[in-house]
């Protein structure tokens, strides 16, 4: 586990998706009550949990991708008072997992006046919601910023060319998967007033300053 900043956390782990090694993160961040929100939760082996029960109780747990959901179940047995929430669709996608309800713009009170978040809806593909951590200006997020063009395998780093993500941030894809670019802008715009700084991404190096430039340039050609 590596810790960020005051009351950040991450953990990454190996991950292939269809053939190509992406990597994933997870995040984790205590709030002011001491409780902990966990975000993308990742495999809850017994040096994780350990980590994690010497931070505080587990609050709430999110699911924000429709592609990051697989260890959710794993998190609510292991901690069955936190809040499982998930992304929308995920609860259809997912029925077998108990959810606690669906993200959305407004922060839940368990984080509420500690993290914002936008659901970046028009990217349908993933129905992502991204969240902002004030204290360490940190936006968190999952598959809006894409950061392999310097991984280790060089296989990723040829699809990471072939994407054209050459640099941290989006791919061609999106110009496929957003069909509406206007609200698609806006939700751009409402992460873009967040003061970011560090960008906490799941697939790839990690942005450890001006990452608000990171996303503006990733999607100025809405």
């Amino acid at each position: 586990m590596e810790q960020l900043a005051d009351n950040l956390w991450t953990k990454a782990r190996p991950l292939k998706f269809l053939g190509v090694e992406t990597g994933t993160r997870m995040t984790l961040v205590r709030l002011a009550s001491g409780d902990l929100f966990v975000h993308s939760p990742g495999p809850l082996d017994a040096e994780t949990r350990t980590f994690v029960d010497g931070l505080g109780p587990v609050a709430g747990v999110v699911a924000p991708s429709l592609f990051h959901h697989l260890w959710a179940g794993a998190w609510k047995e292991a901690y069955p008072d936190a809040l499982l929430f998930a992304c929308p669709g995920l609860e259809r996608k997912r029925p077998d997992l108990p959810w606690d309800g669906v993200l959305g713009d407004d922060p839940q009170p368990p984080w509420q006046g500690e993290l914002d978040q936008v659901f970046f809806g028009a990217r349908s593909m993933e129905n992502e919601v991204v969240f902002f951590h004030r204290e360490s200006r940190s936006l968190i997020c999952c598959d809006i910023i894409f950061n392999l063009s310097k991984h280790p395998s060089w296989f990723t780093r040829v699809v990471a060319a072939l994407l054209a993500n050459r640099r941290p941030g989006a791919t061609w894809l999106e110009h496929l998967m957003i069909r509406d670019r206007e609200s698609a802008r806006a939700q751009i715009d409402r992460m873009l007033a967040w003061d970011i700084d560090r960008i906490v991404l799941s697939h790839g190096e990690m942005i450890a300053s001006d990452g608000r430039e990171v996303l503006r340039r990733a999607y100025a050609w809405l």
